[in-house]
This record gives C-alpha cells, sequence and structure tokens, in this order.
C-alpha cells in the first residue's frame, strides 16, 4: 500500500543526515517496493568551492550518497516502520555495506534537481538492498547502481570505534 503524504513526511523526518550533508528534499513515493525522493543541489553546497573552482560539478561521490538517503536511509526506515522494527532501527546507526555496478553517465551542476529511484531487491535481518537510479527531472539518467546498507546498533557501533582507539594506543 502506497504512503500518504503524512507518512512521507514523517519519514523523510526520521532520516538521520542533516545539513550540510543531506541530500534529500521530498519523497514523492513510497511503497513496500519502491520509492522516489528528489533533491536540488544548492548553488552554496560546501563542495563546490573545490570541485572544480571555475567550473563546478556534484563529486560523484556525493550523487551515490544522495542516492543511498532516499534509497536506502529513508526507503530503509519506512519498511522497517512496516515490519514493526523501527525502533530498533531508530536506536542504530545505518552503514553502507555494497556500492556495485555504479555507473556515471551525466554531471550534476549547482542549482539543479535529481530525481532519486530505488527498488527493493530485498530486504531481511536489517539490511537492505535496493536498484536506485538518478536522472534529471526530464528522464535523462545521471547514475544508477546497486546500493545496500544494514543497520547496527548504536553501541556495537561505539565499540567498533572504540576498538580503533585502543588499537592506536
Amino acid at each position: 500500500m502506497a504512503a500518504d503524504c503524512a507518512t512521507r513526511e514523517r519519514i523523510l523526518g526520521l532520516v538521520p543526515q542533516q545539513p550540510p550533508f543531506r541530500f534529500v528534499d521530498e519523497i514523492l513515493e513510497l511503497d513496500e517496493e519502491h520509492v522516489l525522493g528528489t533533491y536540488r543541489f544548492r548553488e552554496n553546497e560546501y563542495f563546490y568551492q573545490g570541485h572544480f573552482p571555475g567550473v563546478p560539478i556534484t563529486p560523484g561521490v556525493i550523487l551515490v550518497e544522495t542516492m543511498a538517503q532516499t534509497g536506502v536511509v529513508a526507503f530503509g526506515l519506512y519498511l522497517a516502520e512496516q515490519d514493526a522494527k523501527i525502533d530498533r532501527l531508530l536506536e542504530g546507526v545505518t552503514l553502507f555495506s555494497l556500492a556495485d555496478q555504479v555507473e556515471f553517465a551525466g554531471v550534476v551542476r549547482p542549482g539543479e534537481q535529481v530525481v532519486i529511484s530505488g527498488r527493493k531487491v530485498y530486504f531481511r535481518n536489517g539490511q537492505l538492498k535496493v536498484a536506485c537510479s538518478m536522472v534529471r527531472p526530464d528522464g535523462e539518467v545521471v547514475c544508477s547502481g546497486t546500493l545496500a546498507g544494514m543497520a547496527i546498533s548504536r553501541a556495537k557501533f561505539a565499540e567498533t570505534k572504540n576498538d580503533r582507539e585502543e588499537a592506536k594506543g
């Protein structure tokens, strides 16, 4: 069943990434099989100053992150809620676990809007794999690939960080 406007807004509000590292403005469609969202790259985004001065374009890693925030994070929050596992997901941290066969077909310049779509490949045991694509509003493909993420508990995430610090020590 498709999510109504209030549900889409609530899910968007749960996305943990925040400015200046939040790359999803709106969720247009959301159901158990797919998500569709948008983002407009503002002309004052922090990364344009150095990538590339005089001819700024959006870095590829930011394009992948944009697909992930809509296609994996927002979509995963919705699917976890449908599975009644939202509390576990909200208590955790969602980490990238896969970026496969990502291809870039164009560049995104400051001020451009993109439309991100994600179609579920699978969702199980806190892990979501999604076939994602990013297009311009006219349908021209910018990039696409398969992305996945998984939720881990904040305690485990902190433990991993502490383990690395102890290894340095």
